[in-house]
């Protein structure tokens, strides 16, 4: 039989195979193949609608949109198509839009679980908490063994400050095979008495989670009995907080994730601690005494110029794998005009793939890079402890600052960390830090504009001897 010819073959029968190479992830053969469908047949649904998935997959979100809105030129009011475009309005920050298009899927097939979970998707990136958790409880009801609702339920509820079901229902993120599996099956501490017993305690998430959750070790020990009987805490932790963490109260020894542990009878996640001691606003402990060897004092020595300049530490993007950094992160240019202010230096505390963007934009001459100097928190800590401000967008930097109770301003997106809440300049969990917020997502040139008039304040409040305030 003779092989078909690319003129025999139908948009239909071409359309099954971009579909099936958008199955396998091979993403840019499939938008190729979408994108010769509709030079056949411009008027196919499903090629602008899937073009517009394959694009969205790939971060194409403002091409994405045009593909969805083309979809719905042939098929208007289409309420799969219409959430998909809501997706991808939310994805470019341009939220009223968004919410419409969700809300009139949502009206139009108000059974269907993917339209109400994305909905309250996208009503918590519009900071709409009490209505995101409503989208979220009926998506849930729709489908009650999906785990991924009922982990975005348990971060609108932190973010509304509904501490004791929040932390309850944090434990669903477990469920969603985004977090590896233990490697051995061990009874997970539920923070009974464990006398005479060893309890392993390890992170699971960012190096901030583990800062912030630091300060619940101690407590962990005050449960372990007494006597030569006492209950062992064991730390796994990652080698860049290990000197950080080596004088908090409570741990005994402290090892590396692979390596090995020996026997040990009960184990808890270093996140799951604030729902085991029931933490909220109202009931929560200070940050955990971080240390700061001797070593790291001297090379911030090293690092840091020795005079009277006001010394600020910057850093404009989180870990680059956070799937929430592309909208919290900014480019370090918008950092810049902080140079401008007279008195001030800027060292640049960045560290990772996005640190080679200060030279990428011209600005080695005037921000002294030092992050990729760093080799630890602990050293990290040393020279914020020698700065007069840390000014970042959020990542564990914030947490580090926060904890060492040192100046932090940090810069929030629209959708914030659940610790920072939907409003006010101040958080309980760490008060030294001022938070500065979006009021509009996707809009951070107000945001900077704050930032640089109320630091040349400060920079005058420190020649009048009265910095820290």
């Amino acid at each position: 039989m003779a092989s078909e010819t690319a003129q025999e073959i139908t948009p239909d029968q071409l359309f099954q195979r971009a579909a099936a190479l958008h199955q396998r992830g091979r993403i840019d053969l499939a938008i190729t193949a979408y994108r010769k469908i509709l030079q056949m047949a411009p008027g196919h649904v499903g090629g602008w609608g899937n073009l517009g998935v394959a694009l969205r997959t790939k971060g194409d979100y403002e091409a994405a949109v045009v593909a969805y809105k083309r979809a719905l030129e042939i098929v208007p009011g289409d309420p799969g198509i219409t959430g998909n475009l809501g997706n991808a309005l939310k994805d470019i920050d341009r939220l009223d839009e968004a919410l419409a298009a969700h809300r009139s899927a949502a009206a139009a097939l108000p059974d269907d679980f993917n339209i109400r979970y994305n909905h309250g998707i996208a009503l918590r990136e519009a900071a709409r908490y009490e209505e995101a958790l409503a989208e979220l409880e009926a998506a849930i009801a729709l489908k009650p063994d999906a785990p991924h609702p009922q982990w975005d339920r348990a971060i609108a509820l932190l973010h509304l400050g509904r501490f004791e079901e929040g932390w309850a229902a944090y434990e669903a993120r477990w469920k969603t095979g985004d977090l590896p599996e233990r490697p051995k099956a061990v009874p997970r501490w539920q923070g009974e008495v464990f006398e005479g017993k060893r309890l392993l305690v390890f992170a699971e998430q960012g190096f901030g989670d583990s800062i912030l959750t630091s300060r619940l070790i101690p407590l962990i020990k005050e449960r372990a009995g007494e006597g030569s009987n006492a209950g062992r805490v064991i730390l796994e932790c990652k080698a860049p907080l290990q000197d950080l963490f080596s004088e908090i109260a409570g741990i005994d020894r402290m090892v590396e994730p692979g390596e090995a542990v020996g026997d040990y009878d009960l184990e808890v996640p270093i996140m799951s601690l604030p729902g085991v001691f029931n933490v909220s606003d109202d009931r929560l402990p200070p940050p955990a005494k971080l240390h700061i060897p001797d070593y790291a004092r001297k090379k911030a020595r090293v690092l840091l110029r020795q005079d009277d300049r006001f010394k600020v530490g910057i850093v404009w993007s989180g870990s680059v794998t956070f799937k929430g950094n592309r909208k919290r992160a900014v480019g370090v240019e918008n950092f810049l005009p902080f140079a401008e202010v007279p008195g001030v230096d800027l060292y640049a505390l960045q560290k990772g793939p996005r640190s080679g963007d200060l030279e990428a934009a011209g600005a080695g001459a005037v921000v002294t890079a030092i992050g990729e100097k760093l080799d630890s928190f602990a050293e990290t800590a040393a020279v914020i402890e020698a700065l007069d401000l840390v000014i970042m967008t959020d990542s564990s930097v914030a947490h580090l600052a926060g904890s060492l109770g040192r100046p932090i301003w940090n810069l929030l997106n629209k959708a914030t960390y659940w610790l920072y809440r939907g409003e006010g300049e101040t958080t309980p969990w760490y008060p030294s830090m001022k938070l500065f917020r979006q009021k509009d997502a996707g809009a951070w040139e107000p945001v900077f504009e704050r930032v640089k008039d109320e630091l040349a304040e400060a920079v005058a409040a420190k020649r009048a001897g009265n910095w820290p305030r």
